[in-house]
């Protein structure tokens, strides 16, 4: 799978408002055949950042992702509302899903 996580700082006067304003685009992508999950955070130390944990299934899926009507509307619609651009760490690792924590394993 493709493994993405991304940290997004939102302007300040926008920051509470960028889970209504990311909707659209965020339930287009989970919709998507290939989309594993897509997956919003508010850091808890910038209450400007937002940090998205997202994975597809395969480079096509992360290409399909990239080249969707919705991926090209939030490329016009998003950047007004953020501070920078993004920053991205995205990873091909080979599993298909989460795996567990053994060193915090749960009774």
């Amino acid at each position: 799978m493709i493994f993405i996580t991304a940290k997004f700082a939102i302007k300040p006067e926008h920051a509470e408002a960028w889970p209504e304003i990311s909707r659209a685009f965020t339930e287009a992508t989970r919709a998507e055949e290939g989309c594993l999950w897509y997956d919003w955070s508010r850091s808890l130390d910038d209450p400007n950042e937002y940090v998205l944990v997202e994975a597809f299934r395969d480079g096509d899926a992360g290409a399909a992702h990239v080249g969707s009507d919705h991926f090209k509307a939030a490329q016009a619609e998003l950047p007004p509302y953020l501070a920078s651009t993004p920053k991205i760490i995205s990873q091909t690792v080979d599993q298909d899903d989460w795996s567990e924590l053994g060193e915090l394993a749960v009774d």
